[in-house]
């Protein structure tokens, strides 16, 4: 395996009397695309919550390049290199799909521009826009930079969430099922994006997705939940396999 960037070290989440995540332990390889998968309930979306500080385990550790998470502020979480989409798409649904981009620049450059003299403030600004447009024109989605995002489709809503994700230029990506609601030509699309990500940018991606043709087709490592808990975990062609993952979550079809 490459460098761990990331971990979950017997990492439990508790909501009261529910165990909603038991000693999960999982390791990610640098520049690596690690699917998180299991039946609705089984804890994926926990898992992304305490990565990106939304939840604060009720014991273990999450760890991002050999530093604990626990002690990052959430809101500091996209400045050092973290960046997630969510199951629901969260956009500023009366702001353009350009400026929902911009919006996602913040991290790289809203902490020093207040202090830069005005002309080179500007020549920043147009950097950020272009970088901005060159991004969505990577996701098919600059002939509609100027439009509301409330106007789009679900599946460019989809496509404008994982952009504006990659527009800090985030070291680790989490991805919640950015499959979902897309057609068949905008999942081969994605498909390619995230390969291209990981491959050719070194970017590390996890992702939570019941799109099992794209996890199979892009994942280098799976790791399965049920109940909370790890019960598979492995490349492609052993989870697939797997008795126990069959059983919790494939189907007879997938065996």
């Amino acid at each position: 395996m490459s460098k761990i960037i990331f971990a979950f070290d017997q990492v439990e989440v508790r909501f009261g009397g529910l165990l909603a995540l038991s000693g999960l332990s999982m390791e990610v390889g640098e520049g690596t695309i690690h699917a998180l998968i299991g039946p609705n309930g089984a804890g994926k979306s926990t898992a992304f919550n305490c990565a990106s500080r939304f939840y604060k385990p009720s014991h273990g550790d999450v760890i991002f390049q050999g530093k604990s998470l626990l002690r990052v502020k959430p809101s500091a979480i996209a400045n050092i290199g973290i960046a997630r989409t969510f199951q629901n798409v969260e956009l500023f649904g009366r702001m353009s799909v350009l400026e929902n981009v911009l919006v996602g620049m913040t991290p790289r450059i809203d902490s020093y521009l207040p202090f830069v003299p005005g002309a080179r403030r500007r020549r920043i600004e147009r950097g950020a826009r272009h970088d901005a447009e060159a991004l969505l024109d990577e996701f098919g989605l600059l002939d509609v930079r100027n439009t509301p995002a409330e106007e789009l489709d679900f599946g460019r809503q989809k496509m404008l969430d994982v952009a504006r994700a990659l527009a800090c230029k985030p070291k680790l990506l989490l991805l919640d099922e950015p499959a979902a609601g897309l057609r068949n030509r905008e999942i081969a699309a994605l498909d390619a994006m995230l390969v291209e990500l990981t491959r050719n940018r070194g970017m590390t991606i996890i992702l939570i997705e019941h799109a099992m043709q794209l996890v199979m087709s892009i994942a280098d490592r799976i790791t399965v939940l049920n109940f909370g808990a790890k019960i598979a975990e492995g490349p492609p062609d052993v989870i697939k396999e797997h008795p126990d993952v069959i059983t919790a979550y494939l189907g007879t079809t997938h065996a």
